[in-house]
C-alpha cells in the first residue's frame, strides 16, 4: 500500500490505496497539476459561466453532493502556502475524499479559489464505524401515548408534521461497516443526515496532515492550523438552498428554507420549535441549545405571571401605605428635619422630599415580594428538574444515551495531539496515547488561575471606582438640587432627587465599564484556555465556561451585591461617620424608604441594557457585515452567484458561537433569580427578551451565518452545574435582600411589638425608625458649609434625625443602639434561617419526587438495548447458516464479505 503521509504516532486517519479510491478525472481534481495559479486541470475546457447554473450543492456532474468547501487566495507568501495546500489536498485524496477546484476566474472577486469536497459512501461508512454513529435498524414498535386530553387547544401553536418530525422514529445501533446489511439502508446517498456527513468530514479535515513523509513534523496537522496560518481563508459545509426559496434540484432537501419559514420568522414566536429538523440540519449541539432556550422561556411564563400578580398587588395596596403617607404628610414628614447625607456640601433637608421614592418603593417592597421570593426558590428547582427530564427524552430520541464515553474517547482535540510530545500506555485500550506531564499541567493551571484572579481584581477595582464616583457626585447633585432646581423639568422633574440622579448615572457608567471589560476579557479567557491544552473538546468548553462565568458573575453582579448588601449598612451616625478607606468620602446612606428601590434601578438598567444591546449586536452587526461583503455579488444573476460564494460571503459561526449564547442566558438567569425579590417584573422582562431571542438566534443562524459544522452534545454541559449553583445561591440572596435590604422585617417588628396603641397598623412607624441627634454635637468637618442648607433652616432648629435605632441625646446611653435594634436583628436572622430551611426542604423534596428520566424513556432505552442484542444474535446466526450452506454446496471455503470488491483499510490506533 502506497502512503503519501508518513506513518507517525500522530496519524489518525484511515488511508486507501490510490488505485481504489476514486478516478481523478471524474471529480475534476488533478493532484499533480495543482499550481500556485490554481489553473484548471489539463485537458479540461474552461466553463462558460453563462451556460452553467452555479446555484447548486453538487459537483459539476450534478450527482455527487458537496459536503465541505475550502477557500483560499494567492498572496505574497503563495509558494509556501501552495505547497501546504498541495500536500494537504493530496492527503485528503489519499484518505478517499473526492475534490473539485473552482478557479479564481470563476469567483466573483476574481481572486478566491474554492475546493469542493465530496465524501463517497466508502469513506462515510468507514468513519461512521470509527465514530460509532448510531443508525436505524428497526422501526420503533413502542406505541406513542403522548396524546393529552383536550390536545386540540394546542393546535394553533403546532407546526406541520413533516416539519416537526422530518424523519421516522427508529431503534438505532452504532454503525458497523462489516454488518451494513443489518441496518435499514434504502439509499446510500441519504442514509447519513447532512449534519452527520459534515461532522465526519470535519473529523477527517481536522486530523489530516500537510507534511512530507521525510519531514515527520507531526505538529503540521489539521484544517484549524491551516486556517490560522492563512493557507485557507475559510472551511465550511454548504447550506442546502437559499433561505427564501426552495432548491430547484429535486434531489436536494430544502431544510434551510423550511427552518426559515417555520422557525426563524418573528411572527412564528407563538409556535413550537422544530427541534428535530434543527438537529437534522445543524446537529445535536445546536439542537440541545434551542431545546433548552425554548424550555427556559416556557417556564419563565409561570414566573412572569406570578411576578406580575405581585406587582399588581403593590399597585392595589398603594393607598394602604401608611408609612408613605406619613413621609408625605406636612404634619409628619414636613416637620422632620434630617441630618446631612454628606459632609460640607449637603445641607439639612425635610423628610417629605423623599415622598415620591417612598411610594415607588412600596410597589416592590411589600408582603407580595416575600411570597414571590419563596415562590422563585421553588420555581427554579422545578425548572431544573423538569429540564433534566426533557433532556433525558432528547438524549434518547437523538441517540445520545451512550454518547459521553464516545465524547471522551474519540474527540481528542487535534491541538492536544500535536502539542503533547509525551506518550503513555492507556490501561484500558492498551494503546500509546499523548499526555501532558503533571508538572506542565500544574504550571499552566497556576498561570491560568492567576490571570483570572488578576482580571477579577480589576473588576473589583472598577466597582470601587464607581462607588467613589457615587460618593463624590452625590454631594454635587445635592448642592445643585438643594433649591429644587429640577422641578421645572416636565413630567420627570419632581421625581429627580440627588439619590436617583446618582444611582442612574452610576448604573449607566457601571454598564459601560461592564461592556468594555467583557470585550477585553473574552480574548484573554480564550488565550489562557488554549494555553492549558485541554484534552477533549468537552474539557476545553468546560474550562472556558468556568473562566468566563466567574468573570461575568463578578462583572455583572458586583454592583447589585454592593447596593443590596453593603450600601447603608456601614454608615455610622452623626458625629461618628464611617469613611471609605480612610478618605474624606463618607459611606453612602439609604433613603428613609430603604435601598430596595435603588437595587431595583440598578437591576433594571444593567439587565435591560445588556439584553437590548445584546440583541442589537447579535442581529445588526452580522447583517451589516454581510450586506457590505456581498454588495457586488448582489448585482449578478442567481445562476452566476454560486452556492459556495453565497455561503462564503456570510459570517462564520465559530467554535464558540453557542458558548456566548449560553453565557448570555445564564447571566440573565442570575438576574431573575439572585435579585428577584427587589424586582418581581424581572421574569416578565426576561420572557419578552427570550421570545425575541429565540427568533433572533434562529434568524441569524439561517440567514446571516455559514452553516456550522455539526457536533454532538448530550447535555448543556457545565452550564447545568452553574445553574444548580445559582439556584442554591438565589435562596440565600433573596432571603438576605428581604431581611436586610427591604424594610419588611423592621415594619413587622414595629407592628407586632412596638406599636404604641397596640393596634395592628403602621401609624407612627416613621417617627419610631428615626433617631435624634443634637446638631451642636456634629463635628465641624461634617457640618454643611454656609449657604448649603435651605432657606427655611435657622438656628432655632437644634436636632436632626437619621435612620437608625439609637438612644436620643441626654439619655444615659445616648447614641448607643436600643433594644429594638437587637430585636430587629434577631428577627432578620430568624427570618433568613426559617425561609432558607423551608425553601431548601421543599427544593430537595421536589427534586426527590421528580425522577430525572421519565419512565417511558427508561422503558424505550431498555427495549432498544434488548433489540440490539437480539437482532445482532439473529443476524450472526443467519449469516453462519448462509456460510455453512455455501460450504456444503461448493468447494470454495472463502469467507463471504459484505464489501467483496472494496480494498481493506488500515485503522490506526488512535481511532480504535
Amino acid at each position: 500500500m502506497h502512503r503519501i503521509t508518513g506513518k507517525t504516532g500522530g496519524d489518525s486517519l484511515i488511508e486507501m490505496s490510490p488505485t481504489d479510491s476514486f478516478n481523478d478525472d471524474m471529480n475534476g481534481y488533478n493532484q499533480h497539476a495543482s499550481t500556485s495559479t490554481g489553473s484548471l486541470q489539463q485537458g479540461q475546457s474552461p466553463i462558460d459561466k453563462q451556460q452553467h447554473s452555479k446555484n447548486s450543492v453538487f459537483f459539476r456532474d450534478g450527482v455527487r453532493m458537496i459536503d465541505f468547501v475550502l477557500s483560499y487566495v494567492d498572496d505574497k507568501d503563495g509558494e509556501r502556502k501552495q505547497e501546504r495546500r498541495r500536500l494537504y489536498e493530496a492527503n485528503l485524496v489519499n484518505v478517499g475524499l473526492e475534490l473539485e477546484t473552482e478557479d479564481k476566474s470563476e469567483s466573483d472577486d476574481g481572486k478566491t479559489y474554492f475546493v469542493k469536497i465530496h465524501a463517497p459512501w466508502e469513506v462515510l461508512a468507514t468513519y461512521a464505524d470509527v465514530l460509532k454513529v448510531k443508525v436505524p435498524f428497526k422501526a420503533n414498535d413502542i406505541p406513542d401515548n403522548s396524546d393529552m386530553p383536550m390536545n386540540w387547544l394546542s393546535t394553533p401553536f403546532r407546526l406541520p408534521e413533516h416539519i416537526m418530525h422530518p424523519q421516522p422514529d427508529y431503534f438505532t445501533a452504532p454503525f458497523d461497516k462489516s454488518k451494513s446489511d443489518f441496518f435499514l439502508i434504502d439509499n446510500k446517498d441519504t442514509f447519513f443526515s447532512p449534519s452527520t456527513r459534515n461532522r465526519i468530514l470535519y473529523y477527517i479535515l481536522s486530523r489530516c496532515l500537510y507534511f512530507r513523509d521525510e519531514c515527520g513534523d507531526k505538529d503540521k496537522k489539521g484544517i484549524k492550523r491551516l486556517l490560522n496560518n492563512g493557507t485557507y481563508t475559510a472551511a465550511f459545509p454548504l447550506h442546502d438552498c437559499r433561505y427564501w426559496s426552495r432548491s430547484k434540484d429535486a434531489n436536494c432537501e430544502s431544510d434551510r428554507y423550511n427552518l426559515h419559514k417555520h422557525w426563524a420568522r418573528f411572527f412564528c414566536f407563538y409556535k413550537e420549535q422544530p427541534l428535530n429538523l434543527i438537529r437534522k440540519y445543524y446537529g445535536e449541539k445546536i439542537g440541545i441549545y434551542f431545546a433548552w432556550l425554548g424550555f427556559y422561556t416556557e417556564m419563565l411564563l409561570f414566573a412572569a405571571i406570578v411576578g406580575t400578580i405581585c406587582f399588581v398587588y403593590g399597585l392595589l395596596t398603594y393607598d394602604d401605605n401608611d408609612w408613605s403617607k406619613e413621609i408625605c404628610s406636612e404634619k409628619v414628614g414636613g416637620n422632620i428635619i434630617m441630618c446631612p447625607l454628606c459632609d460640607k456640601k449637603c445641607g439639612y433637608w425635610k423628610l417629605n422630599t423623599t415622598c415620591n421614592s417612598s411610594w415607588q418603593s412600596h410597589l416592590f417592597d411589600n408582603v407580595g415580594t416575600v411570597f414571590f421570593a419563596i415562590f422563585m426558590g421553588i420555581w427554579v428547582t422545578l425548572f431544573l428538574e423538569f429540564w433534566k427530564r426533557r433532556q433525558a427524552r432528547l438524549e434518547y430520541e437523538w441517540d445520545l444515551v451512550d454518547f459521553e464515553e464516545e465524547q471522551q474517547q474519540l474527540q481528542l482535540r487535534p491541538e492536544y495531539e500535536s502539542k503533547c510530545s509525551n506518550r503513555k500506555l492507556n490501561r484500558i485500550t492498551q494503546e500509546m496515547e499523548p499526555y501532558l506531564p503533571i508538572t506542565s499541567k500544574c504550571a499552566r493551571t497556576c498561570l491560568s488561575g492567576a490571570t483570572v484572579v488578576l482580571w477579577i481584581s480589576l473588576i473589583i477595582a472598577c466597582i470601587i471606582g464607581v462607588i467613589a464616583y457615587r460618593l463624590a457626585v452625590y454631594a454635587a447633585f445635592a448642592s445643585i438640587m438643594k433649591d429644587s432646581a429640577t422641578t421645572h423639568i416636565q413630567v420627570v422633574g419632581p421625581y429627580i432627587t440627588p439619590q436617583l440622579a446618582t444611582s442612574v448615572t452610576a448604573s449607566c457608567i457601571n454598564f459601560v465599564i461592564i461592556m468594555i471589560l467583557n470585550l477585553m476579557y473574552e480574548r484573554v479567557a480564550v488565550w489562557i484556555t488554549d494555553m492549558e491544552i485541554p484534552k477533549t473538546h468537552l474539557e476545553y468548553e468546560n474550562k472556558l465556561t468556568v473562566k468566563m462565568f466567574l468573570f461575568q458573575f463578578v462583572n455583572y453582579y458586583s454592583s447589585c451585591f454592593y447596593v443590596a448588601f453593603f450600601k447603608g449598612k456601614f454608615v455610622g451616625f452623626p458625629g461618628d461617620y464611617a469613611y471609605m478607606f480612610g478618605s474624606k468620602l463618607r459611606n453612602e446612606e439609604c433613603d428613609p424608604g430603604g435601598c430596595l428601590i435603588e437595587l431595583t434601578t440598578q437591576l433594571v438598567i444593567v439587565m435591560t441594557g445588556k439584553q437590548v444591546w445584546g440583541n442589537i449586536q447579535e442581529a445588526l452587526v452580522p447583517w451589516l457585515m454581510n450586506w457590505w461583503g456581498s454588495r457586488k455579488a448582489r448585482n449578478h444573476p442567481e445562476s452566476l452567484y454560486s452556492r459556495w460564494e453565497q455561503d462564503h460571503d456570510l459570517q462564520g459561526f465559530g467554535q464558540l458561537g453557542l458558548f456566548y449564547e449560553y453565557l448570555e442566558m445564564v447571566i440573565q438567569f442570575g438576574f431573575i433569580t439572585l435579585f428577584v425579590a427587589s424586582f418581581p417584573l424581572a421574569p416578565l422582562l426576561a420572557l419578552i427578551n427570550n421570545i425575541i431571542e429565540v427568533r433572533v438566534d434562529a434568524w441569524k443562524l439561517t440567514t446571516q451565518f455559514r452553516r456550522p459544522v455539526a457536533s454532538k452534545a448530550h447535555s448543556i454541559g457545565a452550564w447545568q452545574e452553574i445553574l444548580n449553583g445559582m439556584a442554591v445561591l438565589s435562596v440565600v440572596t433573596n432571603a438576605f435582600i428581604v431581611a436586610f435590604t427591604s424594610d419588611m422585617i423592621p415594619r413587622l417588628v414595629y407592628m407586632y411589638a412596638y406599636q404604641p396603641d397596640g393596634e395592628m397598623n403602621m401609624k407612627g412607624y416613621i417617627n419610631n425608625s428615626l433617631s435624634v441627634f443634637n446638631i451642636s454635637a456634629i463635628p465641624l468637618d461634617s457640618k454643611p458649609d454656609d449657604g448649603e442648607s435651605p432657606s427655611w433652616f435657622n438656628s432655632s432648629i437644634t436636632t436632626c434625625r437619621y435612620r437608625d435605632y439609637r438612644y436620643p441625646p441626654g439619655h444615659e446611653k445616648q447614641y448607643s443602639v436600643t433594644m429594638q435594634f437587637w430585636h430587629i436583628l434577631a428577627a432578620k436572622l430568624a427570618f433568613i434561617i426559617i425561609v432558607e430551611h423551608v425553601v431548601f426542604l421543599v427544593k430537595f423534596f421536589v427534586a426527590w419526587m421528580i425522577p430525572d428520566v421519565p419512565s417511558d424513556v427508561r422503558a424505550r432505552v431498555k427495549r432498544e438495548r434488548y433489540l440490539v442484542q437480539e437482532y445482532l444474535h439473529n443476524y450472526e446466526v443467519e449469516k453462519l447458516k448462509i456460510q455453512l450452506s455455501q460450504n456444503g454446496n461448493s468447494d470454495c471455503t472463502c469467507t463471504p464479505m459484505i464489501y467483496p470488491s472494496m480494498p481493506k483499510h488500515e485503522v490506526l490506533s488512535e481511532c480504535l
